[in-house]
């Protein structure tokens, strides 16, 4: 693989949900209603971003109600489920933007994230990503799925552009 590409010029971020936003784990009631669970320093992640200008999409294979919910509490408009090709989801949202794939990230855990991951110009995966992927993405998350990889890469990017110390003064004040 070449060498790892910095996020500094990412503009928008994209996330997978199972293995990703959750801990992959599917949870069904015995009424057949699928559960997940966020972390919300995860949600705190997304919304830093957001605040610093970097728009946050969800494109993810499954769908769930569950999801809608959390992607309205999040403030996330672009909320993409049940997509088959993640790729050509991302390139529409990037042609009504004006946007290159060079400044779109995406984070994924699974094989089938490996082409978005590809075409972005900077990808990660979390520590428990498939090893196969986390061999061919930018950035390896220490913390897994659902347990802080996502806050870690938020905070990623936003270091790499220089906004992270300044947002994280503001809560000192």
């Amino acid at each position: 693989m070449a060498a790892p590409r910095s996020p500094a010029h990412i503009r928008l971020m994209g996330f997978d949900v199972d293995g990703v936003l959750t801990d992959g784990s599917l949870y069904f009631t015995s009424q057949g209603e699928e559960i997940k669970v966020f972390s919300s320093q995860d949600g705190h992640g997304l919304k830093m971003l957001q605040s610093a200008g970097i728009e946050v999409v969800i494109i993810s294979g499954r769908s769930s109600p569950a999801l809608q919910l959390r992607a309205a509490d999040l403030g996330i408009a672009e909320l993409h489920m049940g997509v088959d090709d993640k790729r050509a989801c991302l390139d529409a949202l990037l042609a009504r933007r004006g946007l290159m794939r060079e400044q779109a990230g995406y984070m994924g855990d699974d094989l089938v994230d490996l082409p978005i991951l590809r075409a972005c110009g900077f990808s990660a995966t979390p520590a428990d990503g498939h090893g196969f992927v986390r061999r061919h993405v930018d950035y390896v998350a220490r913390h897994g799925g659902g347990r802080g990889a996502v806050r870690e890469v938020c905070e990623h990017i936003l270091a790499s552009q220089g906004r992270l110390d300044a947002m994280l003064a503001a809560y000192l004040s």
